[in-house]
């Protein structure tokens, strides 16, 4: 592998945008080394699904996986960016003309989300139908620049469903702007958060050399 890395993480701050009606991020320094005599210490309060951040099943499945109980390795390997910008929702019949190559990891981008301190009345979701061509083409991780896989409203999640049913899991608002198609090496580790329903973390890509 060559290549410069790109970081593809919102930068977590106070005044970016939340799920309606979640916890906003809120990070303050408490304690300051004027009056402690020796360090600043910061303390942090956020959702787990603000910003660039994974799914794990738990989120939408009393039985599913939590982060702590989730595979390491499908969050660093190989993926390849898609472009799809201009769809409102992607599923099978957008993707299976696309040679994956063996990838199990992609990345779309929609280019939906311009503000991230705006939540967007609208961005670009997948189709319930999107799950069973993933596990067919080996895919283990689906990511996307947007908050999330179904559209804001929906208490069903068809998406999220769909792709735990089929194997895959779940990144999220992820920035793909500067980024063009193309295969990469992606990083995007979460934090090891005992019994979590997801984690933020620091994503970053470099282009795939073979």
């Amino acid at each position: 592998m060559t290549g410069k890395w790109i970081d593809i993480s919102q930068p977590l701050h106070n005044g970016i945008a939340e799920w309606p009606g979640d916890t906003p991020f809120q990070y303050e320094v408490k304690f300051l080394k004027a009056f402690t005599g020796s360090v600043n210490i910061g303390q942090m309060t956020t959702s787990m699904h603000t910003g660039t951040h994974i799914d794990a099943p738990f989120h939408y499945d009393d039985e599913g996986l939590k982060v702590d109980e989730l595979p390491i390795d499908v969050y660093i390997g190989r993926a390849k960016v898609i472009d799809v910008t201009g769809l409102e929702s992607v599923g099978r019949s957008d993707l299976e003309a696309i040679d994956f190559e063996g990838v199990e990891r992609i990345l779309l981008k929609t280019l939906s989300r311009p503000d991230t301190d705006v939540f967007p009345e609208s961005y670009t979701v997948l189709r319930a139908d999107i799950g069973s061509l993933l596990k067919e083409r080996g895919v283990r991780l689906i990511g996307i620049d947007t908050p999330s896989v179904d559209p804001e409203p929906s208490k069903t999640l068809d998406a999220h469903h769909s792709l735990h049913d089929n194997g895959v899991l779940i990144l999220e608002n992820i920035v793909l702007a500067d980024v063009e198609p193309g295969d990469y090496e992606l990083i995007a580790l979460p934090l090891p958060i005992k019994g979590g329903d997801g984690s933020p973390v620091r994503a970053v890509v470099r282009r795939w050399e073979a």
